[in-house]
């Protein structure tokens, strides 16, 4: 799929227009329904600043979670709250059914009843309307077109800044543009300007680390990178399948066995392609529920028919630092052990570290997993890109492109 041309919100003049604005604010949330994370509502406030610097007023459209009808613990009232410790000069206004208190549907003579364009008229300038959960509506996800003309008439621009959702063909991500003249936010660009970069001509020697549980959803992905990589360096669940494709015990570990033929597939072309797939030597065994005890140390050769693979190894970690030292180019897109636990977050951090002491590396990291693995840690300005997209990023990378993109695109 080649990449369509979209305008950018700094590429037009877009001024004193009511501005429907997609984001992505699918924060992580802690037990007490806190924000755990709100890197993504960060890294959206340079097109909002944008927008409101040049007299527009805005209303944000966002999801949060997968909610099954108008659950209110996936209410956005929560996002608006820090929204609002970030834009203290505005005042953010919820609206808890823009069906009922935004849209006006009027009958005109001779006519059928007939959905008219119409803006909220008490917006003040210094208000921002922020549209409840998107996905309490059903239609959402149905890209109901009906639906998506009630959101389009509320405003008279639309701006697509969530590339986390991107790869959706929700109402809001793809039916908007169909009705709006349509843009590209900032983090979008900087989102499909950089990875789009490292693919398409990535400097040498690129290092690509994969990790998380499953194969079934990077098979794809990984093909792409054969092509591109020079090593591809494989951990977390993942690494398993790959292992067990190899002849070794996996033990209790979780592997995908129903894909090991997909495994012993993408080595044969690893190899075709001389691309160098690099999996564990060594890794962490023990117990996933087991917070206090740390893990024992096996080389693969030796694991039994009761071990659970949790993390990579030392050796495995030193073989996997030094090529990621040596890289110009760096994409890294799933934890390599289970970091849910502390005992096996060891690998996970290596990786992370490794990559932020390669300052001669072109580096992008992303997926939703990897996000909240390091969320908190120092050094992250050494990352060249963080992406917000977990499988939005997977597929740009295995597509080069996305239909929230190509929606874009339609009215440019």
């Amino acid at each position: 799929m080649p990449m369509p041309k979209i305008q950018y919100v700094d590429e037009s003049e877009i001024k004193n227009k009511k501005v429907l604005l997609r984001v992505d604010f699918n924060v992580s949330m802690d037990s007490t329904s806190e924000i755990a994370d709100d890197t993504r509502m960060q890294q959206s406030l340079p097109t909002i600043q944008h927008l409101l610097k040049n007299n527009n007023r805005l209303i944000i459209v966002s999801h949060l979670g997968r909610p099954e009808g108008r659950d209110p613990k996936y209410s956005l009232k929560v996002v608006a709250e820090k929204l609002q410790q970030y834009l203290p000069s505005y005042k953010i206004t919820v609206v808890d059914d823009f069906l009922t208190e935004l849209v006006v549907e009027k009958t005109e003579e001779g006519e059928a009843k007939k959905h008219i364009q119409t803006y909220p008229k008490d917006q003040a300038q210094n208000q921002i309307l922020l549209l409840e959960n998107i996905r309490y509506y059903a239609e959402e996800k149905q890209n109901d077109q009906a639906f998506a003309r009630k959101l389009a008439s509320l405003a008279q621009v639309y701006v697509n800044d969530a590339f986390g959702v991107s790869h959706r063909t929700d109402a809001s991500v793809v039916g908007v543009p169909l009705y709006l003249p349509s843009y590209g936010g900032l983090l979008l660009k900087k989102e499909v300007g950089m990875i789009g970069k490292l693919l398409d001509d990535p400097e040498k020697p690129f290092v690509a680390i994969i990790g998380g549980a499953k194969i079934a959803t990077k098979i794809a992905l990984i093909g792409r990178l054969l092509e591109l990589a020079d090593y591809l360096l494989i951990g977390g669940g993942l690494a398993n399948t790959f292992l067990a494709a190899q002849g070794y015990e996996v033990g209790k570990s979780f592997c995908e066995y129903e894909r090991i033929e997909h495994a012993r597939r993408l080595l044969f072309v690893a190899a075709q392609k001389n691309t160098a797939v690099i999996l564990p030597s060594d890794v962490a065994v023990g117990d996933p529920k087991d917070t206090n005890n740390g893990s024992k140390i096996k080389r693969i050769t030796d694991l039994t028919k009761e071990d659970q693979i949790l993390d990579i190894g030392p050796e495995s970690q030193a073989k996997y630092g030094a090529l990621i030292s040596k890289a110009k180019t760096i994409i890294w897109n799933g934890p390599v052990g289970y970091f849910e636990n502390s005992q096996y977050r060891r690998g996970t951090d290596f990786i992370y570290f490794s990559i932020t002491e390669n300052s001669d590396a072109t580096s992008v990291v992303g997926g939703g997993d990897t996000l909240a693995a390091i969320s908190k840690k120092e050094y992250l300005e050494k990352i060249s890109h963080v992406s917000t997209g977990g499988a939005a990023m997977l597929e740009f990378m295995e597509k080069g492109s996305l239909p929230g993109i190509e929606a874009l695109a339609l009215k440019t």
